[in-house]
């Protein structure tokens, strides 16, 4: 029995806890630009759109390197072609959220 007043006072406590804020909060202030010289503009991706009759292909590249190609057909859904590896071996994916997150940070090149 005293569980069950427990649970059910928090059920009602806890609620309106949540809803209580202070009353002098103040707006975050806008966060500074980057300092020049940190935006590359060759690492923002290049598109190149093309159309074939009625099928178009938008072409994904970063420093000249075709990484991706997102296929749209007149009748259908989109997908994608990606080179994961940049070795030129491309992989199908009909969405480009697979729920699994592994960094692809590039350390060096040779």
């Amino acid at each position: 029995m005293r569980s069950l007043f427990i649970t059910l006072f928090l059920l009602v406590a806890l609620p309106v806890a949540a809803q209580s804020r202070p009353a002098d909060l103040q707006p975050l202030p806008e966060p500074p630009p980057p300092p020049p010289g940190m935006i590359d503009p060759a690492l923002e991706p290049q598109v190149t759109i093309t159309k074939r009759g009625q099928d178009k292909a938008e072409e994904f590249r970063v420093n000249g390197k075709l990484y991706m190609i997102k296929v749209t057909p007149s009748h259908g859904v989109s997908y994608y072609l990606i080179d994961s590896r940049g070795d030129g071996t491309w992989a199908r994916q009909e969405s480009l959220d697979t729920g699994l997150r592994v960094p692809l940070w590039v350390i060096g090149t040779f």
